[in-house]
């Protein structure tokens, strides 16, 4: 098994009501070691782009995952749960789109 080490810290892990609502935890662990790692999820070219300037010059990072793995994600709306890193790396948030 090969493994990736994380790529910037975490800090505080902290979960919207919506997402604790909407996503089993495993789900949310499993979106977790993606986001640290650097798989960004359906986020566009773009914002993989930023993500990556950002873990480099210590910016916000954002990834986005679908809730169910089986229907669609486009990265915002529906089945789309939300991780995001403060630039300071004092927080990681997971949140639904409508609650930010």
């Amino acid at each position: 098994m090969y493994y990736t080490p994380p790529l910037f810290a975490l800090g505080q892990i902290v979960t919207t009501p919506g997402a604790l609502a909407e996503v089993d935890q495993s789900r949310l662990i499993h979106c977790l070691c993606r986001h640290m790692r650097g798989y960004w999820g359906c986020v566009c070219a773009e914002d993989r782009e930023t993500n990556d300037e950002a873990v480099r010059e210590g910016n916000r990072i954002l990834s986005a995952y679908p809730i169910d793995e089986d229907k669609p994600c486009e990265g915002f709306g529906e089945n789309t749960l939300w991780i995001i890193t403060e630039w300071d790396r004092s927080v990681t948030t997971f949140l639904l789109p409508e609650e930010y």
